[in-house]
């Protein structure tokens, strides 16, 4: 019974000795260090009795020590304690009288060879506590190496649609053992696949079991494990899924892992295993590191998606938020532009309409002019929002043909003559200019606008100047006043949506600027959508010019 105990202890105490060094037991390793103990021990042993060192050198034992260090620092602790106890019986029983015995006839005998046997074994646990060591030391720098590599990738790719692709490549270098992995995302109530590699089929008429396990992981951020058996009693939800025969044959499964942002799942990652594959790539990492390694993924994975999320929802509050200020602009900018022409029109109306005023025809002319002119003024503001809605959306396409650009001018300057009435208007257009392609009606807009531009911002009877001119391939038409000018800062900003020079940048114009500040925008748009340019400059001597261009073919 004590011979029993104390084999019991002596193999617990062997046990524990593998767990505390994570040594992967495996019979090839165990008869490589048992071949390697016998022929360290045997070339010790062989060298003594050849020289005859024992008994002339009493402390000769010590040679052992060398091949339990080598042992130690080579192979691990194991080894060197196996190799103690081998050197402490082969000195025994070779050479301490009676030979061939493990008994010691002289007590000092034992002495030496327990000093011998406690020596050696902690010398070798020491030298196998520094390989350990060393050995650990180079796996966290490989696994640090390997997670910052993972990081700066993750970093690189801000899209969630072109990263999740990449990173389920990268897994499945880095880990053999996955035969394929997908990422699921929830979008829309359900989770949706972002990125796969490698093999990813899911047994026939398992869908159900593996879409169940998926939503369950999602929801309780607990890894799942399909392997074709149930596991009873855990306490856990663990589907049972019938996996195909060459899959049970080659050890595979599928494991959910659920990807935590703190203890809140941000997405899955289905993975096809087959352990029998390898470990990582570029370092013998065992199976815990592994796992810590892809642990250590997984959570920048996680960060990466909800990083992405954040940035999306981040995304949509900053276009809610210049929704609701365009909405806001708009409002303020149209309504007393939209609210003056419809009064100007009930109010003539609602003077031709009065039975007990007699109006002769001239002022009936005038109420009709006046309904005439605001219903022109409204139908601009309108068109100028539905021009700009177009070209917001993108759906603005001119339908070019050939127009003579001196006759597109002067009907425009015909129509805005009341506006221009009491003005000098010039029109410089070369004879021999040829017919440009365009959209009669866009371009009509574009000049209809510029000289309505020049007209409110500058004072009454102040010339207007209309020149066209070839130059190169294109041609260059320019509508210029004598007005105050435009303050500097604001030569580019004139073309944006509700924008509007103050009265305190236009001394010259200050009670008298109107408009929704779409003028400038819808015109700027039209002119790029023919392939153009438009851009405002200061005149010498005051005054401004407005310039856009139209390619000739």
């Amino acid at each position: 019974m004590l011979a029993l105990a104390l084999l019991r202890r002596v193999v617990r105490a062997v046990a524990r000795i593998y767990r505390q060094a994570r040594y992967q037991f495996s019979a090839r390793r165990f008869v490589a260090d048992c071949l390697l103990v016998v022929l360290g021990i045997a070339g010790v042993s062989l060298l003594i009795a050849v020289l005859h060192l024992y008994p002339r050198v009493r402390n000769i034992s010590i040679l052992y020590l060398l091949v339990v260090l080598a042992l130690a620092v080579w192979r691990g602790r194991v080894a060197a304690i196996v190799a103690a106890i081998g050197a402490f019986l082969i000195f025994d029983l070779l050479f301490i009288p009676p030979l061939y015995t493990l008994t010691v006839s002289d007590p000092s005998e034992w002495l030496a060879l327990g000093i011998f046997l406690i020596v050696a074994v902690i010398a070798g646990t020491l030298a196998a506590n520094l390989r350990e060591q060393a050995q650990e030391a180079r796996w966290r720098a490989r696994e640090a190496t390997l997670l910052y590599e993972f990081a700066r990738m993750l970093a690189a790719e801000p899209d969630l649609e072109r990263l999740l692709p990449k990173v389920a490549g990268r897994l499945r270098e880095a880990f053999p053992a996955m035969r394929g992995c997908v990422f699921l995302v929830p979008e829309g109530g359900s989770l949706v696949a972002c990125g796969a590699a490698g093999e990813m089929e899911v047994p026939a008429g398992q869908e159900r079991v593996v879409a169940t396990a998926q939503k369950w992981v999602l929801e309780h951020g607990q890894p799942v494990v399909l392997a074709g058996t149930e596991q009873a009693g855990s306490g856990r939800y663990v589907p049972y899924l019938r996996l195909p025969l060459r899959w049970r044959s080659a050890g595979r499964s599928i494991r959910l892992l659920p990807l935590l942002v703190g203890e809140r799942a941000v997405g899955v990652l289905q993975v096809v295993e087959e352990p029998r594959a390898g470990s990582v790539r570029g370092g013998d990492l065992g199976a815990d590191r592994q796992e810590r390694l892809l642990r250590g993924y997984l959570d920048q994975i996680a960060l990466g998606i909800e990083r992405a999320r954040l940035r999306r929802e981040e995304v949509r509050a900053e276009v809610l938020q210049r929704t609701d200020q365009l909405r806001s602009a708009l409002l303020s900018s149209i309504s007393h532009d939209l609210r003056t022409p419809l009064a100007s029109i009930k109010a003539a109306a609602g003077s031709l309409q009065q039975r007990d005023v007699l109006w002769d025809d001239e002022a009936r002319r005038e109420f009709v002019g006046a309904i005439e002119r605001e219903a022109d003024r409204l139908n601009r503001l309108v068109s100028n929002l539905l021009d700009m809605s177009r070209i917001e959306a993108g759906v603005l396409h001119p339908d070019k043909e050939w127009y003579s650009l001196g006759e597109l001018i002067q009907e425009v300057l015909d129509r805005l003559a009341p506006a221009l009435e009491g003005r000098a208007v010039t029109i410089m257009v070369p004879p021999d200019l040829p017919p440009v392609p365009l959209d009669y009606l866009q371009i009509d807009q574009v000049l209809t606008n510029l000289v309505e531009n020049a007209v409110h911002y500058t004072e009454p009877g102040t010339p207007i100047e209309v020149t066209v001119e070839r130059s190169g391939g294109e041609v260059l038409v320019r509508v210029a006043d004598r007005g105050p000018g435009i303050p500097p800062q604001d030569l580019e900003r004139i073309f944006d949506k509700f924008y509007r020079v103050g009265p305190g940048g236009l001394p010259g114009a200050g009670p008298r600027v109107q408009g929704s500040g779409l003028g400038l925008a819808v015109a700027r748009g039209l002119v790029e959508a023919h392939g153009g340019r438009i851009w405002a400059a200061n005149r010498p001597g005051g005054g401004a010019i407005l310039t856009f261009t139209l390619p000739v073919a």
